[in-house]
């Protein structure tokens, strides 16, 4: 059975939500909020695998710490953007 698109976007807007550790929780539920119902499919899908990842590794790509894997370049950009404040003092 296959996941319809808005059983998906509710499902990533969960996973968004209820991260790891609290900073995570801030940047990625208002990123979602922000995006999802715009994204296309393979946009989504993209989110998708980030939401796999260890939130201290996103973390650490948001706050450039770290950099991203080049399959998340442009969306850790775009995330980024939104999270000033929260990733670093303004």
């Amino acid at each position: 059975m296959t996941e319809t698109r808005e059983a998906m976007v509710k499902r990533m807007r969960m996973r968004s939500m209820r991260r790891g550790i609290k900073e995570m929780d801030l940047i990625l539920s208002a990123y979602a909020d922000a995006h999802l119902d715009h994204m296309a499919d393979a946009e989504l899908a993209l989110y998708d695998d980030l939401l796999a990842e260890n939130d201290h590794d996103i973390y650490a790509w948001i706050g450039g710490q770290i950099v991203a894997p080049e399959k998340y370049t442009a969306l850790i950009a775009e995330i980024t953007a939104g999270a000033h404040g929260i990733t670093r003092p303004t």
